[in-house]
C-alpha cells in the first residue's frame, strides 16, 4: 500500500522554519549578548592592556610591547607560583576523583540508609567556596582548630597562615573537600546506569569485585571520569580563589597561591594593570592548550556506550 512507509525506512525530521531570517537571530540576540559582553570583550582588553604599562589612576599608558609578558615568566616569583599551580591542580584533581569515585562506589552498595547516606555526602556541594574557606579555616583554628589539635596529637605545630606547608596541607583539604560532593553525584549517576545483567555476567566472569570492576565497571565510566576530568581541573585552577582568598588574605607574602589569585593581587592590589592582563593572557593560553591536549589524546582512550 501506497500509504505505508517502508520498513527500514529513516523517518523524515521536521525543521523549523521561520518566516523572516532574522527571527532566528533575535532569539539568540540574548545568549550573545551575554557571551560577548562578559566574555569575549574583557578577554580582548586583557589582551590589548598586556601590551601597555597603565597608570593605576587611569591618566594615560604607555605601550611597552612584549616587555609584561617578558617580566612575568622571568620572574621566579611568578615561576613558583606556577609550579604550585600545577602541584595543586594535581594533588586537588586526583584526591577530588579518587574519594568521589570510592564514596559513589560505596553508596551504590548501601540498601538501608541510602538516602540519608547520599544526602549528607551531596549537601557539601550547597555551601559557596568562600563558606566553605570559613569553615575551614575554622577546622584549621591554631586555638580551637580540630585539625590543629589532631596534628598536634602526632607531634606537628600546624600554622595555617604562617607556614608555607601548613597553608597548603589547609587550602587542599578544604578544595577537596568542597569538591568531592560534585564528583561523587556524577559517579554515582553512572554507576546506577550500569545494566543488570552485565552486573550479573561480570559476576559469572570474574570473583575477585576489584577485577570486576576494574575491567567491566571502570570502562563504563570512562565518558563521566573524562567529564570530571576536566571540570576538576578547571576547579582547581579557577573555582578555588575564594578559598585562597579567605586563607591567605593579608597575608600572601608567606604563603602557597594560584596563578589566577596572583593576578588578582598584582592587578587589584598591587595596580599592575598590564602586568596581571600578560599573566591572564599566559593562563588563557595554558588553559587552551591543556584543553586541546585533554580532547586530542585523552579522549581517545574514552569509549561511549
Amino acid at each position: 500500500m501506497r500509504g505505508l512507509v517502508k520498513a527500514g525506512a529513516a523517518t523524515p525530521q521536521k525543521r523549523v522554519q521561520f518566516d523572516r531570517p532574522l527571527t532566528p537571530w533575535l532569539f539568540l540576540a540574548p545568549q550573545l549578548a551575554v557571551v560577548v559582553i562578559f566574555f569575549y570583550w574583557p578577554s580582548v582588553q586583557a589582551v590589548v592592556s598586556s601590551f601597555y604599562i597603565e597608570d593605576p589612576f587611569g591618566f594615560g599608558s604607555t605601550f611597552v610591547g612584549m616587555e609584561n609578558y617578558t617580566n612575568a615568566l622571568t620572574d621566579t616569583r611568578y615561576q613558583a607560583t606556577a609550579a604550585f599551580t600545577a602541584f595543586f591542580c594535581v594533588v586537588v584533581t586526583a584526591l577530588s576523583l579518587g574519594i568521589g569515585l570510592l564514596l559513589a562506589v560505596k553508596a551504590d552498595k548501601v540498601i538501608r540508609g541510602a538516602g540519608p547516606y547520599k544526602t549528607v555526602l551531596i549537601s557539601v556541594y550547597a555551601i559557596a567556596p568562600p563558606v566553605a574557606g570559613l569553615i575551614g579555616m575554622m577546622i584549621f583554628d591554631q586555638h580551637i582548630g580540630p585539625m590543629t589539635a589532631l596534628f598536634g596529637f602526632f607531634g606537628r605545630d600546624l600554622q595555617v597562615g604562617v607556614n608555607y606547608w601548613d597553608t597548603t596541607i589547609a587550602v587542599t583539604t578544604i578544595s577537596v573537600w568542597k569538591q568531592i560532593p560534585y564528583n561523587f553525584i556524577f559517579f554515582l549517576s553512572g554507576l546506577q546506569t550500569v545494566p543488570v545483567s552485565v552486573r550479573e555476567a561480570a559476576l559469572i566472569d570474574a570473583r575477585s569485585g576489584w577485577r570486576r570492576f576494574r575491567d567491566i565497571v571502570l570502562p563504563l565510566l570512562a565518558p563521566t571520569a573524562f567529564f570530571l576530568l576536566i571540570i576538576n581541573i578547571t576547579y582547581a585552577m579557577f573555582d578555588t580563589f575564594a578559598i585562597f582568598d579567605v586563607v591567605v588574605k593579608d597575608k600572601p607574602a608567606n604563603n602557597p597561591m594560584t596563578l589566577v589569585y596572583k593576578v588578582y593581587l598584582d592587578g587589584f592590589k598591587g595596580n599592575d594593570i598590564g602586568g596581571s592582563s600578560a599573566q591572564s593572557v599566559i593562563l588563557m593560553l595554558v588553559v587552551a592548550a591543556l584543553t586541546v591536549v585533554q580532547f586530542r589524546f585523552l579522549e581517545r582512550r574514552v569509549h561511549y556506550g
